[in-house]
């Protein structure tokens, strides 16, 4: 189990090998992706800012309630921090199980806490010149009204 942050591309192959059991029947898998658009403005890259060491022990705190709560064996989580392009994996959690159930009710479990619990921050960058940090409670300026 582990959650990890990271300024280079989310090597999805290479960890879903490393989860991979004989023992278990279901693997679940959540790919965030950067799109091209939002609220109907068209978006030319993102970038995350993280708290890092808060971001990694609220990720794992995250991922042990999970593994408490579900009957499964495995959960990994990684999520982009820095600039990324259109189509870039943002954040990736990944869940092995005996049943698919209950991998399907973890994932969804993790990533919903990522989002709402896990300190990170997106700024999008438009293509009308300016930028915005989505979901930003406490940021500077006209913000955190998405």
């Amino acid at each position: 189990m582990s959650f990890d942050l990271t300024s280079g591309p989310i090597a999805v192959d290479i960890i879903r090998q490393g989860m991979m059991s004989q023992d278990c029947g279901g693997f679940v898998a959540f790919e965030g992706w950067v799109r091209d658009y939002n609220d109907g403005k068209a978006v030319l890259r993102l970038e995350y800012e993280a708290y890092a060491e808060l971001a990694i022990l609220e990720g794992h705190r995250i991922i042990n309630e999970a593994l408490e709560q579900f009957p499964v064996k495995d959960i990994r989580s990684v999520h982009r921090v820095g600039l990324l392009d259109l189509k870039e994996v943002a954040v990736w959690v990944g869940v092995t199980a005996i049943h698919r159930e209950e991998a399907f009710d973890a994932c969804r479990y993790v990533i919903n806490e990522i989002k709402s619990r896990v300190p990170i921050w997106k700024k999008e960058f438009f293509a009308d010149g300016t930028t915005d940090w989505t979901r930003c409670q406490n940021c500077s300026g006209d913000l955190g009204n998405k």
